[in-house]
């Protein structure tokens, strides 16, 4: 493997903002100094007037791949997040078949190890009878248990309230939980049928998957969690209300219920559906200008403890069905980082809050072994960004197989230059370097 050495950037880890170099050997950071320009490296990256960031973690990606690969697939969606500067991600298992068996979890880590150009780990999927199963699931090389509570996909969803409460009781590993209440969400869905009947306008689905139906599932989850010790983890929070059930009291290390926000619920409010409809239809839904304005203030705060994507493409024929018939999500790993530097722009937050929320927090919360930090003898896992070099979001520029994005028309302020995975050039300015995949990340679990 070639060695690497980024000279003059403005180092952004752990809180710090500190001019440096970097060097990297064997896929590791080899040093960290302030003057090392005479180290020999194969690669020299002038970072100068640029700023280092640990590369990007996403603990929540659906790349579609197997079953659903005419709208996405591990390959281009792995590339489309290391353009965007994320060099892990960990996806989940709604495809088709659907990851719910040891050997199909197994089929999924062999494939992204031929094909995906980041780091991945794959969660395992819950269901009404596998319980079975979910205990053979490793927490030592897997990242989780998903389950949904929520019908938007398929047969995973886990409505049987017994067996619910045994994969809380059983499961070794951390669960991450879809959090809506579908039998709330049908009796709303009802309502607007009986009015709108198969017409129903796309600006009514934050009222049919409603605050209640979220907070309602939430709430339960978390006394589950509670009442068996259970590391939960909570995805794509919508409401302010549910915000009350989160704790900023404690260090992440020593939390046993966790919370995540996704960009699309920080960015968007439910005015936009006016002029993006199905496209920023997301599950659990875009809300109101107050849940997006909090939810951002719990992410701040620590309430909340880390920003992901719930990347889930759907191709664009799909999206412009009716609002019944269009599919739920939307790509966006690609500007994940840039949408987050926009806020920074905006003085919203700080390029440490960014690092922290975007990577060493997934590190600490899902126990990753040597990654997450910009640490001597960690994983290089990095991602240098030009903080002032604006760039339109268009069809053209648009990596994702779907080959739309919400933020088309979008002129963001910084740009990704350079992507480092696993020690290797993975992507700089604009162009990418395949010659070597990402690695399976493994995870450091005593629970």
């Amino acid at each position: 493997m070639k060695s690497i050495l980024i000279t003059g950037a403005n180092i952004v880890n752990e809180g710090r903002i500190s001019p440096g170099d970097v060097l990297i050997k064997d896929g590791r950071i080899a040093k960290i100094g302030t003057d090392l320009s005479s180290e020999l490296a194969d690669i020299h990256i002038d970072g100068r007037g640029k700023h280092l960031f640990p590369g990007v973690i996403d603990d929540q990606v659906h790349f579609r791949e197997p079953g659903l690969t005419h709208k996405a697939e591990i390959y281009t969606e792995a590339k489309a997040g290391v353009a965007g500067g994320t060099t892990t991600y960990m996806e989940m298992p709604n495809t088709n078949p659907q990851t719910v068996t040891i050997e199909l979890l197994e089929e999924k880590y062999k494939r992204a190890s031929e094909v995906s150009l980041a780091n991945y780990s794959f969660f395992f999927g819950a269901t009404n009878d596998n319980l079975e199963e979910i205990l053979k699931v490793d927490p030592q090389t897997v990242c989780g248990v998903k389950i949904f509570q929520g019908s938007s996909t398929g047969n995973m969803l886990v409505d049987n309230p017994e067996v619910l409460e045994q994969i809380f009781k059983e499961c070794k590993t951390l669960i991450a939980i879809h959090s809506e209440n579908d039998n709330i969400i049908k009796a709303n869905l009802e309502e607007f049928k009986a009015i709108y009947g198969d017409d129903i306008p796309v600006k009514f689905h934050p009222k049919i998957r409603s605050e209640e139906a979220c907070y309602d599932a939430s709430s339960r989850a978390v006394a589950m969690a509670k009442k068996y010790g259970t590391k939960l983890h909570i995805l794509h929070i919508s409401t302010a209300k549910e915000l009350e059930l989160f704790d900023n009291s404690i260090p992440l290390e020593e939390k046993r219920v966790t919370a995540e926000a996704c960009i699309h619920h920080m960015w968007f409010s439910e005015e936009d559906y006016a002029t993006k409809g199905n496209l920023i239809k997301w599950n659990p839904a875009v809300k109101t200008a107050n849940d997006r304005d909090q939810i951002f203030k719990a992410m701040l705060d620590d309430r909340i403890d880390v920003i992901a994507t719930d990347h889930a493409p759907h191709t664009l024929e799909e999206k412009s069905l009716s609002y019944l018939k269009a599919p739920s999500g939307g790509p966006l790993n690609q500007h994940s980082l840039v949408a987050m530097l926009d806020f920074y722009h905006q003085g919203k937050i700080s390029l440490g809050k960014i690092a922290q929320k975007m990577s060493h927090n997934l590190a600490i919360l899902f126990q990753i072994r040597e990654r997450g930090f910009i640490r001597e003898n960690y994983f290089a896992d990095l991602v240098l960004v030009d903080l002032d070099s604006p760039w339109t979001v268009s069809k053209e520029n648009v990596l994702s197989k779907c080959g739309w994005s919400p933020f088309e028309g979008h002129t963001f302020r910084s740009k990704v230059t350079h992507t480092i995975v696993s020690g290797h050039l993975a992507y700089e300015q604009g162009k990418f370097h395949e010659a070597k995949k990402g690695e399976r990340i493994t995870f450091l679990r005593n629970n």
